[in-house]
């Protein structure tokens, strides 16, 4: 039987408990969280009270003989978490983002380059149905090559999502806002199939949350992919400054034709269709927001199975490398206003 830890009892941390609870074969026997009441409440729901709960991953990793822990708290924390477990012989499932800094994720490269033990990123949108049907598509080679892309994050966050867990408007907690805390999962669809750009210039701005928080609610991004004479570019715009929370948008021209993914739902046409095909995805019934995706369930359990026979995970740190790179080249040409 897997021992299982989960640090962070928040939305997050729901999720992930509520996926290994249906998982044979493993055990959550701990919860982590500074709010230790939150914890207990989380040991009840999902163990019936069986698990331990502790005030720090320190304090877990002394009492309990753990193989497995769930990195679900607050972004500048993932890295020295995630090391202190790997030093220790334990595998690691984190939540994003990967690392808030390129120092940080060279840190954690290094760690596991030394280590016997695994580490897993939850990009989960990798394993939604939606996105394995546009791989489908493209993989076909019927649309030809891809000329240009775009990206819509357009979701909602007011000031009580901010209040509710301050560090997420800190940057130096937090490390970013619109891009790293809501729509790094759309960058790494987007460059999965663009792949890394060669030029980015890129804006950002705090729009209705002036005076509350100290990152970015709005960002707007150009990117280049080639410079020959028929070069491939794509545009990318997030926001929590909505009205609601949309469905995430993504559209990719082609040479014979598009492709379109808006939440569930993925159209596309080739040049012998006279109208678009349309094709849904199955209603997954996954705890949390359904704009997250309905990948969650089988990245968690894709990871143990790889544990299992020792197979490489798809979303090891170095899966990961081009998305992070990218965000960060991203803050870094919003920040310094430079290309």
């Amino acid at each position: 039987m897997v021992q299982i830890g989960i640090v962070g009892c928040g939305n997050i941390g729901e999720v992930h408990a509520a996926v290994l609870s249906e998982m044979k074969r493993v055990k959550v026997c701990a919860f982590v969280d500074i709010r230790l009441k939150r914890a207990e409440e989380y040991s009840v729901r999902f163990t019936g009270g069986e698990a331990k709960i502790y005030g720090s991953l320190e304090d877990m990793i002394e009492n309990e003989e753990v193989d497995v822990i769930h990195i679900c708290s607050p972004h500048h924390s993932h890295v020295p978490m995630a090391i202190v477990a790997l030093n220790k012989g334990i595998h690691v499932f984190m939540e994003k983002p990967p690392a808030i800094s390129r120092e940080q994720f060279e840190e954690l490269s290094a760690v596991c380059g030394q280590s016997k033990s695994r580490l897993g990123i939850c990009f989960q949108n990798r394993y939604n149905e939606a996105t394995k049907k546009v791989n489908e598509i493209l993989n076909q080679e019927s649309l030809g090559r891809i000329k240009g892309g775009r990206a819509f994050v357009t979701w909602h966050r007011d000031a009580s999502y901010y209040k509710e867990s301050s560090w997420r408007g800190n940057l130096k907690k937090a490390g970013g806002g619109v891009l790293i805390n809501q729509s790094i999962h759309t960058l790494d669809l987007f460059l999965s199939w663009l792949g890394k750009p060669i030029r980015i210039e890129a804006t950002m701005s705090n729009h209705h949350l002036k005076g509350n928080i100290e990152v970015e609610d709005t960002l707007e991004v150009y990117m280049c992919f080639s410079e020959d004479e028929d070069p491939v570019s794509a545009s990318f715009y997030a926001t929590t400054a909505y009205a609601t929370d949309a469905p995430v948008f993504l559209e990719f021209v082609c040479e014979k034709g598009f492709v379109r993914l808006e939440g569930n739902v993925v159209q596309y046409q080739t040049e012998a269709q006279q109208e678009p095909l349309v094709w849904k995805a199955r209603k997954a019934s996954m705890p949390g927001k359904t704009y997250w995706g309905s990948g969650h369930e089988d990245c968690i359990r894709d990871f143990y199975d790889c544990l299992e026979t020792g197979k490489v995970y798809r979303n090891d740190l170095d899966s990961v490398r081009t998305t992070f790179d990218t965000m960060i080249d991203i803050y870094d040409s919003a920040r310094n206003k430079r290309r």
